[in-house]
């Protein structure tokens, strides 16, 4: 089967959806199928091999191109080989690293037309997507990599003939997250496209049932596909960190928790008298974000704590690995109704337990591997007397631990996800002739 993934690329941090959907496509490639990733708006940042065709596929709406057709009509009617010049990846990662500085009116404005987008401004650089789709890949199945996406759907279905798979990966939050008009119009025009789609898939139940209540679907409409990882370097330490060690691993934002984290080990140490414990924080660091980074290392300073924190920025797959290892537990304390957490998956496949809200994606992944605890969200006290007492129980934590990466190797990994997506779309096939 020819499929392809059409995936939204940040240019500048790693994303749990990419990622997601490049093991995907590797694992499928290694099946047999004929895959391709087209990035949409911004290059794919990842942190392990890609597909052998990925240098050949150029980005699609690249993000400088959208927003001057976007705000300039002159734009819409410029040549081939200008819009390939502004969209070569040094440029758009330039452009990913400077992002912060657009309006929220603007993202407001922009998020509405690409849910509109085979009526809106766009049309030139949809036709170039669907030309090279229809031309080149020729695809039997197409994958929408979060359904902000889901403006293509119609067009796709009727251009190309192929089925339209879409997946639910926090959209939410980005909507939620947009000025008014534009973000009760986008969760408008999101419910009125999402049906148009062949297959609607979430990473997790949780996720499933909160997207089909906001968007009024039937129960049952939204199917689970659960993330996976390519498990290959992902390992238990050979002896545990010298001094107990708390991680986190997710983009350094407060979305992520990384405050209530950072709130959570200064009650560890000034309310429960922790003299030894130290803190390891570590993931993608966007120029919108060393506002807050700021602001958090000069708090652990005034609680004289900054010596116990380390800081490990955008790391790489190794240097991930190894972070991991070196950590006695570990807490992302997101802030939001997350869609999954691969973060978590990647934890427990180091051995390493974690402890989580207990809210979101979290008790299902809790449930499914066996490899953490659950705490009452945003209770930076119940946080950190949950580290304190795994931090001075080796054998629990060694049990969790050793039940996590079990659970990871049965349920999460890059196989079963691959297997379980073969599955679900199977009856999406076209038939021979």
């Amino acid at each position: 089967m020819k499929i392809v993934f059409l995936t939204a690329g940040t240019g500048s941090y790693y994303c749990g959806a990419c990622m997601r959907d490049n093991t995907l496509a590797r694992e499928l490639h290694r099946a047999g199928h004929d895959v391709t990733i087209a990035p949409m708006y911004l290059p794919l940042i990842l942190d392990e091999t890609t597909l052998d065709n990925a240098k050949e596929v150029p980005v699609f709406f690249g993000g400088i191109n959208v927003f001057l057709q976007h705000k300039f009509p002159l734009f819409r009617k410029t040549p081939a080989a200008f819009d390939r010049l502004l969209n070569s990846t040094g440029l758009l990662k330039w452009a990913a690293r400077h992002s912060h500085m657009t309006s929220a009116r603007e993202h407001g404005e922009m998020a509405l037309e690409m849910l509109n987008v085979d009526s809106g401004r766009m049309r030139k650089e949809l036709d170039k997507l669907l030309g090279w789709l229809g031309d080149v890949v020729k695809p039997d199945l197409v994958c929408l990599s979060n359904a902000l996406l889901a403006g293509f759907t119609g067009e796709l279905k009727r251009r190309l003939g192929a089925p339209v798979v879409l997946y639910f990966q926090g959209e939410d939050t980005f909507l939620d997250g947009l000025p008014e008009p534009y973000r009760t119009q986008s969760w408008a025009a999101l419910a009125a496209r999402v049906p148009a789609a062949d297959l609607l898939l979430s990473p997790s139940r949780f996720y499933a049932e909160y997207m089909g209540g906001r968007l009024g679907l039937a129960p049952g409409a939204i199917e689970v596909a659960p993330n996976g990882i390519d498990l290959s370097g992902y390992a238990v330490a050979d002896a545990p960190p010298t001094a107990p060690t708390i991680g986190y691993l997710a983009r350094m934002c407060r979305e992520k928790g990384v405050d209530h984290l950072v709130d959570a080990f200064i009650a560890l140490a000034r309310d429960l008298g922790d003299i030894t414990a130290r803190l390891k924080i570590g993931g993608a660091a966007t120029a919108g974000d060393q506002r807050v980074i700021g602001a958090l290392k000069g708090k652990l300073e005034a609680a004289g704590l900054a010596a116990r924190v380390e800081w490990h920025p955008n790391l790489t797959r190794e240097a991930k690995i190894s972070f991991l290892r070196s950590l006695s537990v570990f807490s992302v304390p997101v802030a939001y109704p997350e869609a999954f957490g691969l973060y978590a998956i990647e934890a427990m496949a180091c051995g390493v337990l974690i402890v989580q809200p207990d809210t979101a994606a979290f008790p299902e992944l809790i449930a499914a591997t066996g490899g953490g605890i659950c705490v009452p969200p945003r209770d930076a006290l119940a946080l950190a007397r949950a580290w304190q007492a795994l931090l001075a129980d080796p054998v629990r934590r060694a049990e969790l631990g050793r039940a996590g990466r079990l659970g990871v190797e049965k349920k999460f990994g890059a196989r079963t996800m691959a297997e379980h997506f073969s599955r679900v779309t199977a009856r999406l096939a076209r038939p021979t002739m």
